[in-house]
C-alpha cells in the first residue's frame, strides 16, 4: 500500500485518473519554479517527481509522468520555462524521457517500504536522481547527433561541456530535493500513521 493509498482509500479508476491529473499539474508547476541556466536549467521539476514517486508508488508514478510528458507534446507549457513538446528536440530531452524510469524507481522503492525512514527514502530519491544523468547525458552526447539533430549542444567534450554545465551545477541541488522529498512523504506518512511495511 502506497501513501496515496492510505490517504485516499481504496484507488478506483476516478481515484487513480484525478491523481494522475492531480500529480502531473503538481509537476508542471514546480517545472516554472525556475533559476535560469543554459542549457539546462534549474527547477523544482525533480522534487515533484520523487514526492509522486514516493507517494504513488511505481506503476501510478509512471504513468504519471507519462501523461506529464504527453501534456507536453500535445503543447501544453509544462515544461521549464512554460516549455512544451519543443523540448523534446532540445538539450533536455534525455532528462525529459528519463523522468518516467525516476519516477518509477523511487515508486518501486516505496512499494517496498522505504518510505518508513527518511533515510531509506533519500537513498532511494538519490539513486534515480542519480541514474538520471545516464539518459539525460546520453541524449545531448551521441543520441541527439544519430538522429541528426544539431546545435551547439551536441558533440562537446564531456568534461569541458557536459560535466560542467549538465551535471556538476545540479549535484548538490538534488542531495537537497532527495532529503526534502524524503522528508516530506515519510512526515506525512508518520502523521498518518501508516505503516508501509504492513500492507
Amino acid at each position: 500500500m502506497t501513501l496515496a493509498e492510505a490517504a485516499f482509500g481504496r484507488q478506483t479508476l476516478v481515484k487513480q485518473i484525478a491523481l494522475v491529473l492531480g500529480g502531473s499539474l503538481f509537476i508542471a508547476l514546480a517545472a516554472q519554479v525556475s533559476v535560469p541556466m543554459y542549457p539546462v536549467p534549474m527547477t523544482l521539476q525533480t522534487l515533484a517527481i520523487l514526492i509522486v514517486g514516493l507517494c504513488y508508488g511505481a506503476r501510478l508514478a509512471a504513468v504519471t509522468l507519462v501523461v506529464y510528458l504527453a501534456e507536453g507534446a500535445m503543447g501544453l507549457p509544462v515544461f521549464a520555462n512554460a516549455g512544451n513538446g519543443a523540448a523534446f528536440f532540445g538539450p533536455t530531452a534525455g532528462f525529459l524521457v528519463g523522468f518516467v524510469f525516476m519516477a518509477w524507481l523511487v515508486g518501486y522503492a516505496a512499494d517496498r517500504g522505504w518510505t518508513r525512514s527518511a533515510g531509506g527514502a533519500a537513498v532511494a530519491c538519490l539513486v534515480a536522481a542519480a541514474l538520471l544523468y545516464i539518459p539525460g547525458l546520453a541524449w545531448p552526447m551521441s543520441l541527439a547527433n544519430a538522429f541528426g539533430f544539431t546545435g551547439s549542444w551536441v558533440g562537446q567534450d564531456f568534461v569541458a561541456y557536459y560535466w560542467a554545465y549538465f551535471a556538476k551545477p545540479f549535484l548538490f541541488g538534488d542531495a537537497v530535493k532527495a532529503a526534502i522529498a524524503a522528508i516530506i512523504v515519510v512526515g506525512t506518512t508518520q502523521a498518518l500513521k501508516f505503516d508501509p511495511t504492513k500492507s
